[in-house]
């Protein structure tokens, strides 16, 4: 991927030939579509044989009407960036905050009490692709067998999976509380524990400015600020992620910006893309977005990495200018991650369709088998409605007011015919269902 040009190439000629075309209805529909899709100046210069004037010249007539937007402003320090509240964000925003809990949570209820399977896969979702976005090899099967049955990693790619996935149920229990720095450090040192050549370097912030930003061929696309500036601005993240008072950000817009601002710093040798995506969860949950316990949105960015890092490319190319400051334009990564964390949602959605779905179709062929009596049948009806319970023969005698061998019949008939498989427990069998997990 190569480094994407800072766009301040605007003279005052250009400008000067771009204002002939103002009133040309033609131009101004290009102008307004392309700001309403908010393409960056690179994807404006590759459709030069599809507009009507020089890209140059169609380039300054967007910048100039996005500034007559009022873009918002974020101070952070000595740096500042700005966004446009484009209408696809309302959209967006809306549905997260109206629409799309009530819609989850009465999906996840028609389908099971057991809402923490679901966010344990969540979890595991989450945890295999932020690794895999920074790198990690093993295949997304693998990864979640190796989760699921608790395995020790076998090398470095495996361990950064597992201290994922443990760090981020650590995020669940710290939701509550505020960020400081020294919780930043201990969310980073959980990540890279047992990963890096110098373990000195897990849970400390970089003392050193060799830290770039690379692409595979071995371009620098970022160059953070100073370590000397870095614990200053840890400190200014921490207080900006804590402090809702100055003024209103949207909740998920804010997570976003927490995301981005840590991983433009850059405070650790390693693991800052994953430390940054665990802070966007970490606020979203604090605000009490309750729906992205269920939702992996590393997943989409890592279905689309090279989107993601082109978002980081444009925020940091497109600027404007405020009293000789440059301002970098942060609304290219907030547009990328509002668009993953809807599909995210949608695809939970689908996933959780398709499992009421199947459970539906469980319920009518138990309902109408005549394979069934009435007792396995309510004993396979709980399997259905917990799938990952297990039952011993006792509980189907309390259950069910039967006797042992009754009660053992009905469970090995089921077995018997596919439903249920047992598991040596003891000097017992425990009987759990056979299913397909996503």
């Amino acid at each position: 991927m190569k480094k994407i040009l800072k766009t301040s190439s605007l003279s005052t000629e250009d400008g000067t030939e771009a204002m002939k075309y103002i009133h040309d209805q033609d131009v101004i529909n290009f102008v307004s579509e392309y700001n309403r899709r908010y393409l960056h100046w690179e994807e404006v210069g590759k459709r030069k044989d599809k507009i009507p004037i020089k890209p140059i010249y169609l380039w300054y007539l967007m910048k100039m009407f996005r500034v007559t937007k009022a873009p918002n402003k974020v101070v952070f320090g000595k740096y500042i960036f700005h966004y446009t509240m484009l209408d696809e964000f309302q959209e967006k925003l809306y549905t997260l905050d109206k629409g799309a809990a009530g819609t989850l949570a009465s999906v996840i209820d028609a389908i099971s009490d057991n809402r923490e399977k679901y966010i344990l896969n969540s979890l595991m979702e989450e945890a295999i692709a932020s690794s895999q976005i920074e790198g990690a090899t093993p295949s997304r099967r693998v990864a979640k067998e190796m989760l699921r049955k608790s395995k020790k990693p076998e090398n470095k790619d495996e361990r950064m999976i597992i201290n994922n996935y443990n760090t981020m149920k650590y995020v669940l229990e710290i939701k509550n509380e505020e960020m400081t720095p020294e919780l930043l450090l201990e969310i980073q040192k959980r990540m890279t524990e047992g990963t890096f050549d110098d373990p000195e370097d897990e849970g400390v912030f970089r003392d050193n400015d060799e830290i770039r930003v690379f692409d595979n061929d071995g371009e620098v696309l970022h160059t953070p600020p100073k370590k000397e500036e870095v614990s200053e601005l840890v400190s200014e993240l921490c207080n900006f992620a804590n402090n809702d008072d100055q003024f209103f950000i949207h909740p998920i817009i804010k997570g976003i910006f927490l995301h981005y601002l840590l991983n433009y710093i850059h405070p650790f040798n390693d693991g800052n893309g994953r430390t940054g995506r665990s802070l966007f969860y970490w606020y979203v949950l604090k605000k009490d977005y309750w729906l992205f316990e269920y939702m992996s949105v590393s997943r989409l960015i890592y279905k689309k990495r090279r989107q993601y890092k082109l978002a980081y490319q444009y925020t940091e190319s497109d600027y404007f200018f405020d009293k000789d400051k440059e301002i970098g334009d942060l609304t290219y990564f907030i547009k990328f991650n509002l668009t993953a964390i809807i599909e995210s949602l949608h695809e939970i959605l689908k996933y959780l369709e398709i499992k009421q779905q199947e459970q539906y179709q469980a319920l009518k062929y138990m309902n109408e088998s005549d394979e069934l009596n009435t007792r396995q049948r309510e004993i396979l009806r709980q399997f259905i409605k917990y799938p990952h319970k297990t039952m011993a023969v006792k509980e189907v005698m309390n259950t069910q007011g039967v006797s042992y061998a009754t009660a053992r019949s009905d469970l090995f008939y089921l077995e018997e015919i596919g439903h249920l498989k047992k598991q040596k427990s003891g000097k017992e069998f425990l009987f759990v269902l056979i299913h397909n997990d996503a």
